[in-house]
């Protein structure tokens, strides 16, 4: 996951998506990366997760702390058209083009993908240009996602030649490319969000071009306690002890966690990496949360690189 270009994470609603985003991005500047965080539903949310106030359009220099930064844009479809007219239609006066939004409402409304194309494209843009080390994307929920990523191949389908086609066949050229781009799904260890991370992980592999990088299970107590510590939980809860039966209670869901993400990973096939990640309760702190999942995703980098390390030795 670390080496990519281009993250784009989702998960069903609920499931800390956001914190994680801003906690990849994070981690990704701790370790010294120029990092482009882009939060596609305009909420101000991912913002937020990362200490600061909304953001708009044009990338913003968020300040974590120790000489640490990351840039920070929201999505914007109509700016994003502006962009694209300026940049590769070579019309350099669209930003003053009253009619443009007018225009982009009707195009959008005849054309369903055109929004997604420009979103999708906006962000392919900075990969392309190469401004960042990593562009990590707050995207799409479940639902909506996968229409996203895979507006450029679907359009490519109909546009066989001219402008439109050159533009989707580089965009398709980066998100397609699993050295370059992949897909960050986020879920809890909870039967419907699994149930729906599986069936997406089906459909991303299945009919788009673009590979999942990770699966990530959010919010998993730690439990850290033996078998024997387990088996004397156990059966201070058959006695009754309320205090027991919440610890055995947050064990049992750490070990349906991995359980979990074990069968994910079977789903979604081989290369692809998982981890699990704490539940931190830091009183609803967005920014304290995510600050908190980065060093947990800081320390899983640092054991997985060590662990790499020894098998070279």
């Amino acid at each position: 996951m670390t080496r990519r270009r281009l993250l784009i994470v989702t998960g069903k609603g609920g499931v800390g998506k956001t914190s994680v985003t801003a906690a990849i991005a994070i981690a990704a500047a701790r370790a010294g990366a120029k990092v482009l965080a882009c939060e596609m539903d305009g909420s101000g949310r991912l913002a937020a997760s990362l200490g600061s106030a909304p953001v708009g359009f044009e990338p913003s220099t968020i300040t974590l702390g120790d000489d640490v930064s990351v840039d920070a844009m929201s999505m914007d479809t109509e700016r994003a058209l502006r962009e694209y007219v300026r940049l590769f239609v070579k019309i350099p006066f669209a930003d003053r083009v009253g009619s443009l939004a007018r225009i982009f409402d009707y195009v959008a409304d005849a054309a369903p993908g055109v929004r997604e194309i420009l979103a999708i494209g906006k962000v392919c843009h900075e990969v392309r240009r190469d401004n960042y080390d990593l562009v990590v994307v707050d995207a799409e929920s479940t639902g909506h996602v996968v229409s996203q990523i895979d507006a450029p191949r679907a359009m490519s389908e109909f546009v066989h030649s001219g402008v439109i086609a050159e533009q989707t066949g580089w965009m398709s050229e980066i998100l397609e490319d699993p050295e370059r781009t992949g897909v960050v799904v986020v879920t809890v260890a909870e039967g419907l969000p699994v149930s729906e991370t599986g069936e997406l992980i089906d459909t991303i592999t299945g009919r788009t071009g673009v590979s999942v990088a990770s699966v990530i299970v959010n919010r998993v107590p730690e439990a850290g306690l033996d078998r024997t510590s387990v088996e004397a939980l156990a059966a201070a809860r058959d006695l009754g002890i309320t205090s027991a039966a919440g610890v055995l209670a947050a064990v049992e869901r750490a070990d349906r966690a991995s359980g979990l993400l074990g069968d994910l990973l079977g789903i979604s096939g081989v290369g692809v990496a998982g981890a699990v990640l704490p539940e931190i309760d830091l009183a609803d702190d967005e920014a304290m949360i995510a600050s908190g999942l980065a060093e947990q995703i800081d320390a899983l980098v640092a054991h997985l690189t060590s662990e790499h390390d020894g098998e070279n030795e």
